[in-house]
């Protein structure tokens, strides 16, 4: 096998570490970084929903931006059990770009936000659950807790004036610095 020969729009196949996550201390997840030859055969460089497996076990997930131009995966730990692999080991990974647009989950402030304002809780209703995602990740980088309380204040706002989509949002965290991959424990 070839680590990282990807053809472009098919499987992507890589070599990669898994590595356990510096914090929190008692993660009972892993994780692992994409080569870059694979992210760049991805179609963004933000969110991007996946299948695979993960040394020949099956699992559905949404790849990371790393806030480098690349994407890293969490593996939960029952996957890890279920593939036989742990923190240390090389594991190849297959990928192809779902189909599907996996439904994120709606952070508690946001959901008790929206149920403050039902008109703009409908309006959350009739996007995509791409659009939506986009919403919890503009969220979900904002590093103050009084930005994201602002941000979630807007939120409501925004979708109540007819807006769809965050404006102006980078999603692959290159440029805005409010993403990136777990710093691996030593």
């Amino acid at each position: 096998m070839r680590r990282g020969r990807m053809e472009a729009g098919g499987p992507i196949r890589f070599e990669a570490r898994l590595s356990r996550p510096k914090a929190p201390a008692r993660a009972t997840w892993s994780f692992l970084r994409l080569l870059a030859a694979a992210s760049g055969a991805l179609p963004s460089r933000g969110l991007v929903a996946v299948d695979g497996r993960l040394a020949g076990v099956a699992f559905a997930s949404t790849l990371q931006p790393d806030g480098e131009g690349g994407h890293w995966l969490e593996i939960p730990g029952a996957l890890s059990d279920a593939a036989g692999v742990r923190a240390g080991d090389r594991v190849v990974v297959d990928l192809v770009v779902s189909q599907r647009v996996a439904e994120p989950d709606v952070p508690g402030d946001l959901r008790e936000a929206l149920s403050r304002s039902p008109a703009a809780a409908e309006r959350w209703s009739a996007l995509t659950p791409a659009a939506r995602r986009d919403w919890i990740q503009w969220l979900d980088t904002a590093k103050k807790v009084e930005t994201r309380q602002r941000r979630i204040a807007s939120t409501a706002d925004m979708l109540l004036a007819g807006k769809r989509r965050v404006c102006c949002f980078d999603r692959s965290g290159r440029y805005g610095g409010g993403m990136s991959a777990p710093e691996a424990a030593p």
